[in-house]
């Protein structure tokens, strides 16, 4: 605990200029700091001692980015004299909260709440390790002050923007699961139901056990395969960091690979996620379909890229090892030449052998404004280069739809419907 003045210790101390003024002998002035100094202490030692206060901390655990949420500080005064306090609670300031430095007056053998509002600006954890507590003197000279052990923790969710796109991709989803082409057997489909031959059908469905059972012709109707399995790769590496607008480009892979978790579990399909770079260091497996989502938003609140490169064959050895054949593995990684010269596209060739695969990327709406400037010489130059960078990424991505990947490149807004309509192409065409 450490004792510190207030501005009005200054104000008293100018009251002794006039008595200076007048005498100015140095065993005056000797006596009124003293005065002032024993005035200071008497003040500072009649407030109540901040470290018999108790403090109780109702903070939120979680919060959605860009949502509000509401806590507070409960401050009991277990003293015979009133608490005059002020409080600082040091969270980090990309937490929002809306007031870190606040003051408010405890009644003796009374509590009172301190009411927060916490609002973040960035994804992830977001922690307060200390809370100073200063108690001011009845003069208000003087505060003593200490540190009290509140820990609070709050865990800013991502946003899932593209949430907004599931409700019309469900719709298609539907409609695809109806529609009669799917009612044909083949890759990718499974037994749906019996009905009574029209014509059109294919004779081949025929079912001639029931057609001898109910002395009419029956065909058999088939589905797109439930229960599959779809494995989701997220790229944590240097290139996950770069900015696209007011967000990373990690950030839309999460947001794609979300819309993407939320489309499968409609489907009936099963979905897990990992996160690599150097090492696998975060996993969502064996999530059921009713809590994947939740489980997804929650474990990836806290994933920032890692500044190093991704170790593609480590990569490869941890999807063999959690998918089994036949599964989806979608790559959510940059589509760059820097990326394919880390060992991304033998990696590509290996899984597309066993795996229908799909590699998302989340392209820089940059290059596109970059590329229409014409207005002069340095806008010209600008322009080449980044014309230079785009053709880079389509021979990129010709290079990987050569080994078998689909790919999908598109700038952060449309990069999860485009991921999602992916996925709905492969399963309208009996590959998933």
């Amino acid at each position: 605990m450490r004792i510190s003045l207030t501005p009005r210790a200054a104000l008293v101390a100018l009251l002794a200029l006039p008595v200076i003024v007048l005498w100015p002998l140095w065993w005056v002035v000797l006596i009124l700091v003293a005065l002032w100094a024993l005035v200071i202490l008497a003040d500072a030692f009649s407030a109540p001692n901040p470290r018999r206060l108790r403090v109780q901390r109702e903070a939120p655990t979680q919060v959605r980015l860009g949502n509000t949420v509401r806590g507070r500080l409960l401050l009991t005064n277990p003293t015979t004299r009133t608490a005059r306090l002020e409080v600082r609670d040091a969270w980090n300031p990309t937490a929002g909260l809306d007031a870190q430095r606040s003051t408010l007056d405890v009644p003796a053998q009374e509590r009172r709440a301190l009411a927060q509002h916490f609002t973040p600006t960035r994804r992830g954890e977001h922690s307060s390790r200390t809370l100073l507590v200063a108690s001011r003197g009845p003069l208000g000279l003087a505060r003593r002050t200490t540190a009290v052990d509140a820990p609070g923790r709050l865990l800013a969710l991502h946003p899932f923007g593209s949430r907004r796109h599931l409700p019309s991709r469900v719709q298609r989803l539907r409609e695809l699961e109806g529609l009669a082409a799917i009612h044909q057997r083949g890759q990718g489909t499974e037994f749906d139901s019996l009905r009574d031959f029209v014509d059109g059908d294919d004779v081949r469905s025929i079912d001639w056990r029931a057609t001898a059972r109910r002395r009419s012709v029956v065909v058999r109707t088939w589905r797109p395969e439930r229960d599959r399995h779809v494995l989701i790769v997220v790229d944590t590496s240097r290139t996950s960091a770069g900015r696209l607008g007011e967000s990373t480009r990690l950030d839309a892979a999460f947001d794609a690979a979300l819309l993407l978790t939320a489309l499968a579990g409609q489907a009936g399909d099963r979905v897990d996620l990992i996160c690599v770079d150097r090492i696998p260091h975060l996993s969502v497996l064996g999530s059921t379909r009713t809590k994947v989502l939740h489980d997804m938003v929650t474990a990836t609140a806290a994933v920032d890229p890692a500044l190093v490169e991704t170790d593609w064959e480590l990569a490869a050895s941890t999807i063999t090892q959690r998918a089994r054949r036949g599964s989806l593995v979608v790559l959510l990684t940059p589509v760059e030449s820097s990326v394919v010269h880390t060992g991304l596209l033998p990696v590509a060739a290996r899984l597309a052998r066993d795996h229908p695969l799909v590699v998302a990327s989340v392209s820089d709406p940059a290059l596109e404004e970059l590329a229409g400037g014409r207005d002069d010489l340095e806008s010209v130059y600008i322009a080449a280069v980044a014309e230079q960078a785009r053709a880079e990424r389509a021979g990129v991505s010709h290079a990987l739809e050569r080994v078998g990947a689909h790919v999908v490149d598109a700038p952060p807004e449309r990069a999860p419907q485009a991921l999602a309509d992916a996925y709905l192409a492969l399963k309208a065409a009996g590959k998933l």
